[in-house]
């Protein structure tokens, strides 16, 4: 994006995206008779992580022949949340370490890729707002928030740590010294832990990349400032007068400003920013060792569709599974492939998964055309816009807008001595973030002073651009999912309901690396999923605070259940897309966060390792698959469970043939003695019918269980349908979101 000094105007700019714009690089892959192989061992077999690597390097040996050769392929030793080693072996090798009676699996190693001043008032936990989650949590103090990320820019004002108390005294992690990063220097009370993982993706790609020659630090500095601005985002202390280029204007800070941060790099600014599966891995493991209470991963697969929880390819559900086993509830983006349905990642039942809203401000910016019209758009310029003069309109295709011509936005052909000094106008079809950054980039480059991204046409000659205003408030600007943000269904298991809540992931104004260009006063706007994903961290880590015997699930739970269907204001949630919809559980989840609702929300849905178990033997995935995955012997019974009995604070039911019967159980967080009546909001064409219809609990009984009945009116083929359970006292609404889609009943000959 421009800097202020900029005279270049981009006009309906509403999404960012990642903000890691692509740089070409040829990579030298390494030989491909020797890759990196993740040798998966299950749980630990000793106490002592010493004596777990010992082992990995006796495997290693007897396969290679040589404790030297060993040495020398070891990538890491994986020791502390479960058993396992990375090698640079052969196809060939591996196969052998596959045939090992201790290995579990052997996968190959991949890439993943990347993933404010005004969201935390819009959620609700304003300094002027007492008693609030942030000022009943102590701002998260004590509560250590691990980023796997980028790295971090220890420099920047939203990582101070006065008024800081002592390091948790359950940590025990470290700081790793490395380029232009001092570890005695650089951490401190609020960054207790940074460390870098490299070895995973040098190993793949090739030593010979030179990463410093690419803008690089081979330390735990961040050299894109992604991750920076999620840690700022999730942890960083207020710093006001914090802006955009001017725009949005306010006090920039973090959900959880007196929480802690441990910071692993796992991410590189190679390409758009990769990430590799052995060194994300090994990330978890020493996080899981480290004592953090929170992780947060603004990172997904490159590609779809995705692989099963149980494949092993998919380091990031094998490493969340660990973690949350261990009490670590793991916080991971939805991804940015939407408005497309199906486009969802990070989709196991374990992870708390993350949409992307709006929220309620916007940068209007008046367009007037030739004929005095005028017109509002969106931008984050803050030039004079064309001076208060009208100005030349270059549309650069001659036979009107049609997909073929060259005034298609992503395709434009622009010749500098007819576009310099002008507003080139171009069209659409597609309704994407991507669109606008592609024209932006080519009207800059021809010597445009604006672009105007448009789907309608018209024969206007001139235009004049006015500096952007700020909105902010419920009359003026509502909420939406964003168009970027991915939906459901899951792909996957479509009965598992994802992503499971919805956070501001728009324009999101937060602090940098010092070395990013578009940065004012060390701070810079991004948006994405990777920006949402470090709100519900934040939150979470609020949660821990005030409650810290609540499980991952017993979290994800309060968020789910307590969440905005309308923004804040009351006004209905629309999703962006072509064209917009009203938003429904695909979209959001349970909804926009709401953390002080989330506080307190009367009784959560709670799960535990033998529920996730349950839920790979519903999948139907085979014994020995589902023990690759936990690390230990894993016999599913022969009794089947049903995948719609997976205790979950939602219900889908992706097949509904005539009727089916699920059960829920519920544990009493609220006033020992409550009282709560079912509200059932079906879903079009269903009956849904709930035993029992009231909850009581009372000192004796904190748990009970209650079936529902759900019945097709209309058994037909066709979409889903969207519905509502909740239960009331009178004081707390835990909703339950419902999904359904009718299937023709099978007919029996």
């Amino acid at each position: 994006m421009s800097s202020s000094s900029s005279s270049f105007s981009i006009l309906f700019i509403i999404h960012l995206l990642i903000h890691l714009l692509p740089r070409t690089v040829n990579l030298a892959f390494a030989d491909d008779t020797s890759n990196v192989y993740i040798v998966y061992l299950g749980e630990r077999q000793h106490d002592d992580p010493k004596l777990v690597t010992d082992s990995h390097h006796d495997m290693l040996t007897t396969l290679l022949g040589s404790k030297q050769l060993a040495s020398e392929a070891m990538v890491y030793s994986y020791k502390h949340g479960f058993s396992g080693f990375a090698a640079k072996i052969t196809a060939s090798q591996a196969q052998q370490l596959s045939e090992h009676p201790d290995v579990v699996s052997v996968m190959p190693n991949s890439f993943y890729n990347l993933q404010t001043t005004r969201s935390w008032d819009y959620l609700g936990l304003s300094a002027q707002i007492p008693n609030n989650l942030a000022s009943k949590s102590n701002k998260g103090d004590g509560i250590i928030i691990g980023v796997l990320d980028t790295g971090i820019w220890p420099e920047s004002e939203a990582f101070r740590d006065e008024g800081l108390g002592p390091i948790p005294s359950g940590w025990k992690g470290f700081c790793q010294s490395g380029e232009q990063f001092n570890a005695a220097k650089h951490c401190s009370k609020k960054i207790i832990g940074a460390r870098w993982f490299v070895d995973g993706f040098l190993a793949e790609i090739g030593q010979a990349v030179n990463l410093t020659r690419l803008g690089e630090f081979l330390s735990a500095r961040d050299a894109s400032g992604h991750g920076t601005h999620v840690s700022s985002t999730a942890a960083g202390a207020d710093v006001a007068n914090v802006s955009y280029n001017g725009v949005g204007v306010g006090t920039a800070r973090g959900g959880a400003p007196r929480a802690r941060l441990a910071v692993y790099k796992v991410c590189w600014k190679v390409r758009s920013g990769l990430c590799a599966a052995a060194d994300i891995l090994k990330a978890f493991d020493e996080a899981i060792k480290d004592g953090v209470h929170v992780l947060t991963l603004s990172i997904g697969a490159s590609s779809l569709p995705l692989y099963s929880e149980v494949d092993g390819r998919d380091a990031i559900a094998v490493g969340s599974f660990h973690a949350v086993a261990k009490g670590i509830p793991v916080v991971c983006g939805a991804g940015n492939d939407g408005p497309s349905p199906q486009t969802v990642k990070n989709t196991a039942p374990w992870i708390i998964t993350v949409a992307a809203s709006t929220m309620d401000r916007a940068f209007s910016t008046q367009i007037t055309l030739g004929n005095n019209k005028t017109l509002q758009g969106q931008s984050i310029y803050t030039g004079s816009g064309t001076g208060g003069r009208f100005t030349g309109l270059y549309y650069p295709a001659d036979g009107g807008a049609n997909t073929s011509s060259t005034g298609v936005c992503e395709g434009l052909t622009l010749k500098p001595s007819l576009v310099a000094g002008k507003v080139v106008l171009c069209f659409t079809t597609v309704s994407s973030p991507v669109v606008t950054l592609i024209a932006s980039l080519l009207v800059r480059a021809a010597g445009g002073v604006g672009v105007i991204v448009s789907k309608l046409q018209n024969d206007i000659t001139v235009v004049k651009l006015s500096p952007p205003t700020t909105l902010i408030g419920k009359e003026l600007v509502s909420a939406k999912i964003a168009e970027f943000s991915s939906r459901g269904p899951n792909t996957i298991s479509a009965s598992i309901l994802k992503p499971d809540i919805a956070a501001p992931g728009v324009q999101i104004i937060a602090a940098t690396s010092g070395v990013d260009t578009s940065a004012e006063r060390g701070f810079t706007m991004m948006s994405g999923t990777s920006m949402a994903t470090p709100h519900i961290a934040g939150i979470v880590a609020l949660l821990r605070a005030l409650h810290p015997d609540w499980s991952p699930a017993g979290l994800r739970s309060a968020l789910t259940t307590t969440a905005w269907t309308s923004d804040p204001y009351g006004t209905p949630m629309f999703a962006e897309g072509d064209p917009h919809k009203l938003a429904d559980p695909f979209d959001y989840g349970g909804g926009i966060a709401n953390p002080n609702g989330a506080s307190c929300p009367g009784f959560i849905y709670d799960m535990d390792t033998t529920d996730y178990i349950n839920y790979l033997c519903a999948m139907e995935y085979n014994s020995s698959d589902i023990s690759r995955l936990t690390g230990q012997p894993i016999m599913c019974p022969n009794k089947t469970f049903s995948i719609l009995d997976v205790n979950l604070p939602s219900i889908t039911i992706p097949y509904l043939r005539n009727s089916t019967v699920l059960s829920r159980t519920v544990t009493n967080v609220g006033p020992t003695n409550s009282i709560y009546r079912v509200v059932v909001e079906p879903p079009t064409d269903t009956l849904v019918f709930v035993t029992p219809p009231i909850l009581i609990f009372n000192s004796h009984i904190k748990k009970i269980t209650y079936q529902v009945t759900v019945i097709s009116v209309h058994p037909l083929i066709g979409g889903y349908y969207f519905g509502n359970l909740i239960w009331t006292d009178g004081v707390h609404d835990v909703r339950s979101p419902i999904a359904v889609r009718s299937a023709m009943p099978q007919i029996r000959e």
